[in-house]
């Protein structure tokens, strides 16, 4: 007899029907223990001489989603001012924060991010025209800053939408410019305390461990007063069966091998520092949406979901796979991908959105054409989850699209009580800052 569980988070098929009939569908649903113990995997990653774990929030910048993170420990690298004042109006005090942003803020926003440097921000320098800017600020109120390296090396994400070290990314200030920014503080009698580097995401550990070697090498030929190492994040999750997940321990065995290396030659400690978004919380999401219709075109047989790209557009823009599971409106696990049960009895399907747009699928391949998902044929009114969806889903899809509304969310506790953290969008809001303008 199939078990009526499935996923990382043994998520019980029997709450997608009571969380469908309380909150409607489609709706993301979180598992509060999945991310704290995600968090605790991080924060017991062998080091030299410290730790610290940031959360990237881009992942999921959700207010309850932080919170639980920061109570565990993990402080924020943010990605804009927004996502700094975001955070604190969350309750999160802006000296748990570091800004590593492309932003170049002027007027007011220029005026609000001195201050929240003030109050405690670490400020990542990732341009020569951010340095120049912010250098007087800094050697005023004597702040040290970051720097954000550009490696000047092949990057290592998972594809090359989500590489940023190669030639073809911006993120940085280059390797061939350090110096010259580096002279500029040492004439203004600023430091870079921290170093950071960040070449992507979900790529091959063996490109992480390059990036260290990098990384302390020119830690040590320029920047004598670096106290901190950041490693950047992009660790590798395994959200489909038969992918490999980044071995956490020994990836952290290797960067303290090489921090006591560098200590050896230097008689330097650096306390290493890590930023992961995807490895917090990927796995502890899933989307619930319901099949609204059932078609057959050309020989392709498909399912019409409530819920698609605007909610989760990693599949069209970056050909990402996310498992799937069919459950029964009564609450039987018909099938899974997760542990692809059963293996026998399944149908091709289609698996596609409500979207006006040929991509709005949950599986694509790279020329963007539909992939069939091998299933249990459902019914109408069944229940299509898909996994892998609490990072760079929420936070990053286009949910107004064609003017759908933004689902609500729903987090189940560690006591295994469902509440709902973000309210389903209004229509109302789809036009509260559009203007009667007469023309």
């Amino acid at each position: 007899m199939m078990m009526n569980y499935f996923g990382p988070t043994k998520l019980d098929a029997a709450l997608i029907p009571k969380i469908a009939q309380q909150w409607g569908t489609p709706v993301y649903l979180h598992d509060q223990a999945y991310i704290e113990n995600s968090c605790e995997q991080l924060l017991n990653m062998p080091n030299a001489y410290g730790l610290h774990v940031r959360y990237a929030m881009k992942a999921n910048s959700d207010r309850t989603i932080l919170r639980v993170v920061t109570n565990k420990g993990l402080d924020l690298d943010c990605s804009s001012v927004d996502e700094a004042a975001r955070a604190h109006a969350a309750g999160i005090p802006y000296s748990r924060m570091m800004l590593t942003t492309q932003e170049v803020p002027a007027g007011e926003e220029r005026a609000e991010l001195e201050s929240m440097i003030q109050a405690g921000l670490k400020y990542n320098v990732c341009s020569m025209t951010q340095f120049q800017l912010i250098a007087g600020f800094a050697k005023n109120n004597s702040v040290d800053l970051s720097i954000r390296v550009h490696p000047g090396a092949a990057g290592g994400g998972e594809s090359a939408t989500r590489d940023t070290g190669s030639e073809y990314s911006c993120f940085g200030v280059h390797l061939n410019d350090v110096p010259k920014v580096k002279a500029m503080a040492d004439e203004q009698g600023l430091r870079f305390n921290q170093v950071h580097v960040h070449i992507g995401s979900g790529g091959d550990p063996e490109k992480w461990r390059e990036n260290i070697d990098r990384e302390l090498g020119f830690v040590k030929s320029y920047f004598p007063d670096a106290t901190t190492v950041s490693f950047g994040g992009g660790l590798k999750v395994a959200r489909m069966p038969g992918e490999k997940q980044a071995d956490i321990a020994s990836l952290g065995a290797y960067a303290k091998q090489r921090v006591e290396e560098f200590k050896a030659a230097t008689g330097r400690e650096l306390r290493m520092e890590i930023e992961p978004g995807t490895f917090v919380v990927a796995n502890s999401g899933h989307i619930i949406t319901r099949i609204i219709d059932k078609k057959l075109t050309n020989g392709m047989n498909f399912l019409i979901v409530d819920g698609g790209m605007e909610l989760l557009t990693r599949p069209l823009l970056y050909g990402s796979e996310h498992p799937i599971a069919i459950v029964r409106q009564d609450g039987t696990l018909l099938s899974s991908e997760y542990d692809q049960r059963p293996t026998a009895g399944l149908k091709e399907f289609g698996i596609v959105g409500r979207c006006c747009e040929s991509g709005d699928s949950v599986r694509l391949d790279k020329e963007g054409n539909i992939v069939p998902v091998l299933i249990v044929e459902p019914e109408i009114g069944d229940f299509v989850v898909i996994g892998g969806t609490g990072a760079y889903s929420e936070s990053m899809s286009p949910e107004n699209y064609n003017s759908h509304r933004k689902p609500g969310a729903v987090m189940k506790t560690k006591s295994g009580e469902l509440v709902l953290i973000r309210k389903k969008q209004v229509r109302e809001q789809l036009v509260q800052n559009e203007l009667d303008v007469k023309l």
